[in-house]
């Protein structure tokens, strides 16, 4: 047994070494990613911010005001911080099943950790949550909502949701090498996981009998977590995110080994 596992950290040591020396390519990868989401429209960069309003705005006429939710709480606020949450995680999805696939051009000349690929596309997007952050700091301030000191654990949600995301993002790409319909099949996952998670409608809203649902739901716990030290100055859900941190952890490990392992079944099959 010791020695199995002793091969197994020599493999992921020596792949994650490789890695390491193409650092410089993780970082080109990174930029290249951004220009690229918005290179041929009008508008360019000012999408980043023009897009999640957009969303803003169609949902709180859809809920806010055809359902009437919009009064007895915040939901503008709540709104705002929810579809920043979740558009970070769709994005990161959607981009994820074709971070390897998608640049089968290059690999198939040169040879590259594939690992780098969803590592990659997991960090353009946290960039581009960064910035979705001035939507949340302008509304603060439109609506006069000063965050307490519990904002000073949003580093720490941000990275609990980065490597969720990266766990995902490896499983997807790995799998989409292997099984191309995932692509086709993540669309309608990522619908359904929108709209059975607290993105637009309150937590507890599905009632006692679904809350067990909402309780397994890792983006239930990242949003609240968001929306608790913006909107309630209150602690994040430390208990659930450790717990969706640490299993995220033991995914990307186990994800690194079968990247390192399976290197050339995946360059045969692009």
């Amino acid at each position: 047994m010791g020695q199995v596992i002793g091969k197994m950290v020599y493999h992921m040591k020596k792949y994650l070494q490789e890695m390491y020396r193409r650092k410089d390519l993780l970082v080109y990868l990174v930029f290249s990613g951004l220009k690229a989401e918005h290179r041929n429209s009008f508008l360019g960069y000012f999408w980043w911010v023009l897009d999640p309003l957009l969303r803003v705005a169609i949902y709180y006429f859809l809920v806010g005001i055809l359902r009437g939710r919009a009064e007895g709480f915040d939901f503008v606020g709540f709104l705002v911080i929810g579809l920043m949450g979740w558009r970070w995680t769709a994005s990161t999805m959607s981009r994820s099943a074709k971070a390897i696939t998608g640049k089968a051009g290059i690999i198939s000349k040169v040879y590259l950790p594939k690992l780098i690929f969803p590592i990659g596309t997991t960090f353009t997007q946290m960039v581009n949550f960064c910035f979705s952050l001035s939507i949340i700091a302008l509304y603060l301030i439109i609506s006069q909502t000063i965050p307490g000191m519990n904002l000073i654990w949003l580093p720490f949600i941000m990275l609990i949701q980065y490597v969720f995301l990266l766990a995902i993002s490896m499983v997807l790409s790995y799998s989409a090498v292997f099984i191309r319909d995932i692509e086709n099949l993540l669309r309608h996952i990522t619908r359904l996981w929108f709209y059975s998670s607290p993105v637009i409608w309150e937590h507890g809203r599905l009632g006692p009998d679904y809350q067990w649902f909402v309780d397994l739901n890792p983006m239930a716990s990242i949003l609240n977590s968001y929306r608790n030290i913006f909107l309630y100055d209150a602690a994040p859900m430390f208990n659930k995110l450790l717990i969706i941190g640490g299993i995220s952890l033991v995914v990307v490990v186990v994800m690194t080994y079968y990247y390192s392992r399976n290197e050339h079944k995946m360059i045969k099959l692009l």
